[in-house]
């Protein structure tokens, strides 16, 4: 079982922030076998994965816990508060991005309204973008960008808050780019991947956000995830 965090060290490599597209490839070359597989169908778990031991009527068990998304408390474009408990007993796809973003943010809101649509009428699934430029991308902004995007109700949410924690659940807890570089177009870098996370906060599958194929594949993916429940 290949241990995240000997191998891939999330801390920074220089390819992976310059240039997110050979990231999200590197990234999804090594979670390859990260994860936890019985054999069937389902999912792996991606992510590093410990390995507990407790006392259990006078015996020994060894459990595995896995890599969560922690609790998170963020604004929607509701100008609500958005944590963890809001997703409760939902699939969702998390991804990273900002409203004035030149580059690839266009391509990947194209995609995932493809998503939005595809599973709109499904009250198990949420879409959660946050924005990495929260100093611009204020609640009437995420307003009016959801607005233009024809996306309403509270099944995809858009938030912001704080930079430093935005950026840190980000990279150490979605595994993946979001941070400040002067040198990239819009300030700002960030990969384009999308996040597949299960009921239990579990990331479950990363995908190139900007292209069809890769959300074709997730939209794959979240139907397998969601048959798991009905299991």
């Amino acid at each position: 079982m290949l241990n995240l965090k000997s191998t891939i060290a999330l801390k920074k490599p220089t390819s992976f922030y310059r240039n997110p597209k050979i990231g999200l490839v590197l990234l999804g070359l090594l979670l390859i076998g990260a994860g936890c597989n019985s054999g069937d169908d389902k999912l792996p778990i991606l992510g590093q994965r410990e390995a507990v031991t407790k006392t259990v009527d006078g015996k020994s068990v060894t459990d595995s816990v896995y890599h969560t998304i922690p609790d998170f408390k963020f604004v929607s474009q509701y100008g609500d508060t958005v944590t963890a408990k809001n997703l409760a007993g939902k699939i969702y796809v998390a991804d990273f991005f900002f409203t004035s973003c030149p580059t690839i943010c266009p391509k990947m809101k194209v995609q995932l309204k493809r998503v939005y649509e595809r599973f709109k009428t499904n009250p198990d699934v949420a879409l959660l973008s946050h924005t990495i430029d929260p100093a611009h991308d204020s609640v009437p902004v995420l307003k009016e960008f959801a607005d233009n995007l024809g996306v309403s109700g509270r099944q995809w949410l858009f938030v912001t808050g704080d930079k430093e924690k935005i950026y840190d659940i980000g990279q150490t807890s979605y595994m993946v780019t979001a941070q400040q570089d002067s040198s990239a177009p819009g300030g700002v870098v960030h990969s384009g991947a999308f996040i597949l996370v299960d009921k239990d906060r579990h990331i479950r599958g990363i995908y190139d956000g900007t292209t069809e194929a890769g959300v074709d594949k997730l939209m794959n993916d979240m139907d397998r995830l969601l048959a798991e429940y009905k299991q």
